[in-house]
């Protein structure tokens, strides 16, 4: 079995935020504390899986978070046209990793059966619940689904040879993480499970959550996918940018040799 290459993409970033935005239980909550928004893709020869998708110029204006790059424009140093993406696992349907599905209309969907359900379920008739999802890239998820192109899993699951996801749960109902085989070891591309290495290393919950023992479970499960703890990649966390090395352009940045020394856990 070869080893897959992965890279982690950042589109966006949100620095007015404070600790209290990222953790339960902190003590400083009022301290500043900045979000990366990032794709992820996997290669290996002539294979394409995109991790999530990010969010279009259209979604940052109807929020008012602003995008550094479209998606399609944050993969043009991997020389992949929009159509050349055939495969992308979502990990949840939140806006800022199923905002750019559209922008993909070749592409065939891995996504947990629970996030389908949750949200087009009853839980959506709650604001605060809602408030992360847009309807128009669930109901593009749905299109998809009646034109074939979703493959559903129900808790662990195999999208290619080296390519596992795994139901985590916790701040959505059907969120997943990545297992990917890398030659560091088992990657895992935690994506919500964890925003920041703060979050599973100090056991501190994120605000936005669905179930909090799903999600404090989640993070034993995502130390048990990884051949090391430094080979967990959460789904926003600007240190990554610090721990991993930048490869074809200032945005995208090279996991799959493992961290550099300087990393710390």
């Amino acid at each position: 079995m070869s080893d897959w290459l992965v890279h982690c993409i950042k589109y966006a970033d949100r620095n007015a935020r404070t600790r209290a935005d990222s953790f339960i239980f902190d003590d400083n909550h009022n301290a500043p504390h900045a979000m990366d928004y990032f794709m992820w893709l996997l290669q290996r020869g002539d294979e394409a899986i995109l991790v999530d998708t990010g969010y279009d110029s259209a979604e940052a204006a109807a929020r008012g978070r602003p995008i550094r790059l479209d998606p399609v424009e944050a993969l043009a140093p991997f020389d992949l046209s929009p159509e050349d993406i055939t495969q992308i696992i979502v990990t949840h349907l939140h806006y800022d990793h199923a905002g750019g599905l559209h922008l993909f209309p070749n592409a065939t969907l891995h996504l947990q059966a629970a996030e389908m359900a949750y949200a087009t379920g009853p839980c959506m008739c709650h604001d605060t619940l809602r408030m992360p999802f847009t309807a128009d890239h669930v109901c593009e998820a749905i299109k998809r689904l009646y034109s074939g192109r979703v493959t559903f899993y129900d808790g662990d699951g195999q999208v290619s040879e080296g390519v596992t996801v795994h139901c985590i749960g916790g701040h959505s109902r059907g969120l997943q993480a990545v297992r990917v085989l890398t030659q560091a070891g088992w990657l895992v591309l935690a994506s919500d499970a964890a925003h920041f290495y703060e979050n599973l290393w100090a056991r501190k919950p994120f605000p936005i959550v669905v179930d909090l023992q799903n999600m404090m479970d989640g993070f034993d499960r995502l130390e048990r996918l990884a051949s090391s703890k430094k080979l967990i990649i959460p789904g926003h966390d600007p240190l990554v940018r610090k721990y991993f090395p930048s490869d074809l352009a200032d945005h995208v940045f090279r996991l799959d040799h493992g961290p550099n020394e300087t990393m710390t856990s």
